[in-house]
């Protein structure tokens, strides 16, 4: 992804591993909260089939965040502002900020599908652009290590949509829209 990470003046995105590091965390702990929240909303709207999956997409997001955090013991993690971490979007490139028009309580498997792929392929990139700059040895193996762990997500979603694929069939138009006030 072309500009999915800012780059500091001498050329590096990342200045070392902690840096690096807490940029992960923060990303894995972000896909987690947001992909459970997505999974209640379904949940609630008895959208169970995709509740489900954005269920095992935040279990696998979290086993990642433990596997970073227990990379992360003893390393010095710098506190990094909210405005002042290297990515584009308003929040990690996995939350679904940037795609809100297409998240709803009446999405398809294949439709949460299509959101999972685009953040997790954005997830990929970031990783795979910190590891093409990356100065530091150090860091540049990490963020190749990372992305291969959202390619490993990648596949098993890509999987999933071609099961799902198959058998899709558009919703139907909401006869019982929800009340949105302005």
């Amino acid at each position: 992804m072309t500009g999915s990470t800012r780059t500091s003046d001498d050329g590096g995105a990342f200045r070392d591993i902690g840096e690096l590091l807490a940029h992960a965390l923060e990303m894995e702990h972000e896909a987690v909260l947001r992909y459970q929240q997505l999974a209640d909303s379904l949940e609630l709207h008895h959208n169970h089939a995709v509740a489900e999956l954005f269920r095992q997409l935040a279990t696998r997001s979290e086993a990642l965040a433990g596997r970073v955090g227990e990379r992360a013991r003893g390393v010095a993690l710098p506190r990094i502002a909210p405005w002042a971490f290297k990515w584009v979007c308003p929040h990690s490139p996995k939350a679904g900020d940037c795609l809100d028009e297409r998240i709803g309580y009446r999405m398809t498997a294949l439709e949460a599908l299509q959101l999972a792929l685009h953040n997790e392929t954005r997830g990929h990139d970031f990783y795979a652009a910190v590891a093409a700059v990356a100065g530091d040895d150090e860091v540049r193996a990490l963020a190749t290590e990372l992305a291969a762990d959202q390619q490993q997500h990648l596949n098993w979603l890509q999987a999933w949509f071609r099961r799902i694929e198959a058998g899709y069939e558009p919703a139907d138009e909401d006869l019982d829209p929800p009340n949105v006030t302005a």
